[in-house]
């Protein structure tokens, strides 16, 4: 098993294939056309921002612990002669957290399998898009084949570690890019169009306000996948020869470019067909489908779709599979990874397919996103500058890279991006946000 990336390349598409997910595809050209072009320049400098210190960080405590997250937590809290066992036990929080999303995450992933397969098959066309997808989303066990699909996919691409990872990626990323690309190009042809992208770019000072920050700034931190745990696994795999500030700075670029192509395939199409915009499930299962219906080989577009969503899913899933798969063999060495993903995929099925109801899946995910996901992504942030030495985060920051990183950067981190990791903690846990 390969235990390395073997090229920039490699650590990018994988490290953008952990962060592109639903969260750009429903979340991002949502909030996008509610805010307009304050919520863009808010997102911009945000993604810049967690990317430049908050993804690096992450990458280089798992380079430098040369393992996943219960190690890097333990690796960290080691270095600053702080007890070893309670950074053993905070690991544990996001670590959870990945876990919980990734049963839920499979019961999306499954829905989306369903939309791809009925595309090929016309179903998704037989009747109306809503009726469609209640009729899967609305019953208990209706999607378990799609469901155990996913988790062997999953699975069969990760068991190579950093190898398998790295050559699904090269293949699922571009494929992902270039599908979405195709539709924004035939979505361009739709008359009206020009007034969706009008709607994307306007300035309107009524959304100068606080919520469209905040909302920006929520939607950068985690579509970035900055959660205390999934980016320190894709870090451990990175070479000592790599320069982890640029790596993270060109994830942050594909990942927001990817919730931008998705914008200008849905924003144009729904303000061409009068579409009420919607984000989540409904957005890719309802809103989307009905559009296509009435465009010129619509069905083909619509296999492009869920095509590049599957991919974009798998993607993700392979991460959350893999970081805890590396935290119970470090924990555990006598394991193999092979029955440790068996037995994960197991325990992950057999809870999952309790959520396949929309309405049980929907407030199980709103209650990791607003509650384990936040907590786990302050307790990293916390950690990698309050906790690991300076010198050492500096050290493995600057090692490789083609310039020098010292107290501007590091400052940035412990003052800048902590304080807005724990106020997104705090506005999530008071307020109920889910980002």
């Amino acid at each position: 098993m390969e235990k390395e990336f073997s090229s920039k390349i490699g650590i990018v598409l994988s490290a953008v294939g952990s962060a592109v997910g639903m969260a750009n595809i429903w979340g991002f050209p949502y909030k996008f056309q509610a805010g307009g072009l304050v919520f863009l320049i808010f997102y911009i400098l945000f993604a810049a921002l967690f990317s430049y210190v908050g993804l690096s960080s992450e990458f280089a405590i798992g380079r430098m612990a040369k393992t996943g997250t219960l190690g890097a937590y333990e690796y960290a809290f080691k270095t600053s002669k702080t007890k070893k066992k309670l950074g053993r036990i905070l690991g544990f929080i996001p670590l959870i957290g990945t876990f919980l999303i990734a049963v839920g995450y499979c019961v999306i992933v499954a829905y989306v399998l369903k939309g791809f397969v009925d595309s090929l098959t016309g179903e998704i066309f037989v009747r109306d898009a809503e009726v469609w997808f209640y009729s899967f989303a609305g019953e208990k066990y209706s999607v378990i084949i799609y469901h155990l699909i996913a988790i062997v996919l999953t699975i069969i691409t990760c068991l190579g570690g950093a190898s398998s990872i790295e050559k699904s990626n090269k293949i699922m990323m571009p494929t992902f890019f270039i599908l979405f690309v195709i539709l924004a190009i035939k979505v361009a042809t739709l008359p009206n169009a020009i007034s969706g992208y009008s709607n994307m770019f306007k300035y309107d000072p009524a959304t100068l306000n606080i919520n469209t920050i905040v909302t920006a700034m929520g939607q950068a931190f985690f579509s970035l996948s900055i959660t205390g745990s999934g980016m320190i696994v894709v870090g451990a795999y990175i070479s000592k020869k790599e320069d982890i500030v640029s790596s993270s700075v060109h994830t942050g670029i594909l990942d927001s470019l990817s919730g931008l192509i998705a914008s200008f395939v849905i924003i144009p199409a729904v303000s061409v067909f009068n579409m009420e915009q919607v984000g989540g499930p409904s957005l890719l299962f309802v809103t989307l489908p009905t559009i296509l219906n009435n465009i010129r080989f619509g069905r083909l577009f619509a296999i492009f779709l869920y095509l590049a969503v599957v991919f974009a899913g798998i993607s993700s899933l392979q991460n959350m599979f893999e970081v805890i798969t590396e935290s119970i063999t470090y924990r555990f060495k006598n394991l193999s990874r092979k029955l440790v993903f068996i037995i994960l995929g197991l325990v992950v099925f057999f809870l999952g397919i309790n959520l396949e109801r929309i309405d049980d899946f929907g407030p199980y995910m709103d209650i990791i996103s607003i509650y384990i996901i936040p907590i786990g992504a302050s307790i990293g942030a916390i950690t990698w500058f309050y906790v690991l030495k300076k010198d050492m985060l500096l050290k493995e920051i600057n090692l490789s890279s083609k310039k020098k990183y010292g107290d501007k950067w590091y400052k940035i981190g412990k003052y800048l991006y902590v304080p807005l990791a724990i106020i997104l903690t705090l506005l999530a846990l008071i307020f109920k946000i889910s980002f």
